[in-house]
C-alpha cells in the first residue's frame, strides 16, 4: 500500500493528540493503510524523547526518577489515554472466569476492576522505570537514549499494525474497522515502514553536531532487540486474544501498543547496557 499524506495525517490524529486537523477522508485513508501506523511512530517517538533530552541538557542535574515520572506523564499527554483504556479492559478480562462472551461483556463495562487496575499500574510503572534508566543512559549517550525511545515507539506501532493485518475482529467496532480492509499482504508495507528504524543504529547515520554528547558507538543490536521484544509481546497478546476473546478488538490493539512500548523500552535499555 502507498503511504499518502491523508493516511499519515489520519494516523497522527488517531494515535496522538498532535493537532493535525483531518476529517473523514483522512480516517478512511488511515484505516486502509496499516503501514501508516509505524510510519508515524518516528515523529511521535522523537516527540516522546523530549523529557529525557531536556533533562540531560539542563544546566542542573535532574534526578533520574523525576525524569521517569515526567516521561510517563508526557507519553499520556502526547498520545492520550485511549490506549490505556484497552490495557484496563484487557486486565479486567484476564481475571474473569468464563467464556469469550463473558470476557467481552466485562470489557464493555466502564467500571474498573482489580485486574484492570493492576494492568494499568504495571504499564505506568514500566514507563517510569524504563525512563529512569534512560535518563542515566542519556548522560552517557544522549543520541542512544533518544534512539531507544524512537525505536520502541516505531516497534510498538509496527507490532500493532501487524495485528491489524493478521487479526480478525470478534465483533463490529474499532477492531473490525481497522482489520477488515487489510490482510497479510499489507504486512509488506508495515515491514517497509518499520525497518528504516534500524538505520538509526549505524554510527554513520548519527548527527555530527551531537557527536560530542554521544560517547557510546551506535549499534543496530539494541534496536533489533527492541523490535524483537515488541514483536514477541504482540504475538503473545494475539495468541491470548484469539483464545480468550475470539479475536482482535480495538481494546486489544490499544493494549498491544502500550505493552509493546514498555517491553521495547526495557529490552532496549538492557541490550544497550550489555552492548
Amino acid at each position: 500500500m502507498v503511504l499518502t499524506v491523508a493516511a499519515l495525517r489520519g494516523a497522527l490524529g488517531f494515535l496522538s493528540r498532535i493537532p493535525v486537523g483531518g476529517g473523514e477522508g483522512d480516517w478512511e485513508a488511515f484505516r486502509r493503510t496499516p503501514a501508516a501506523i509505524p510510519a508515524v511512530g518516528y515523529p511521535i517517538g522523537a516527540l516522546l524523547a523530549l523529557p529525557v533530552a531536556a533533562a540531560t541538557l539542563l544546566p542542573v542535574r535532574v534526578p533520574s526518577l523525576t525524569v521517569g515520572v515526567a516521561f510517563a506523564a508526557w507519553v499520556s499527554l502526547v498520545t492520550g489515554i485511549t490506549h490505556l483504556d484497552g490495557v484496563a479492559d484487557l486486565g479486567d478480562a484476564a481475571v474473569v472466569h468464563g467464556d469469550a462472551d463473558r470476557r467481552r461483556e466485562v470489557m464493555k463495562d466502564s467500571a474498573l476492576g482489580v485486574g484492570g487496575t493492576l494492568a494499568l499500574a504495571l504499564v505506568v510503572v514500566g514507563l517510569v522505570t524504563a525512563a529512569t534508566v534512560l535518563a542515566d543512559v542519556a548522560r552517557l549517550s544522549l543520541v542512544d537514549a533518544i534512539v531507544i525511545v524512537v525505536a520502541a515507539e516505531v516497534a510498538a506501532k509496527g507490532a500493532t499494525a501487524t495485528l491489524v493485518c493478521v487479526g480478525e475482529a470478534p465483533h463490529e467496532g474499532l477492531g473490525s474497522a481497522l482489520t477488515e480492509p487489510s490482510g497479510p499482504r499489507a504486512l509488506v508495507g508495515v515491514a517497509l515502514a518499520t525497518a528504516p528504524v534500524l538505520l538509526l543504529g549505524w554510527p554513520a547515520g548519527r548527527p555530527g553536531s551531537v557527536a560530542s554528547v554521544a560517547v557510546q558507538p551506535g549499534s543496530v543490536v539494541p534496536i533489533a532487540v527492541v523490535l524483537t521484544a515488541a514483536g514477541v509481546a504482540a504475538a503473545l497478546v494475539l495468541a491470548w486474544a484469539r483464545s480468550r476473546l475470539g479475536g482482535v478488538s480495538g481494546d486489544v490493539l490499544g493494549a498491544t501498543n502500550e505493552l509493546a512500548r514498555v517491553v521495547g523500552l526495557h529490552a532496549g535499555v538492557i541490550a544497550w547496557t550489555l552492548s
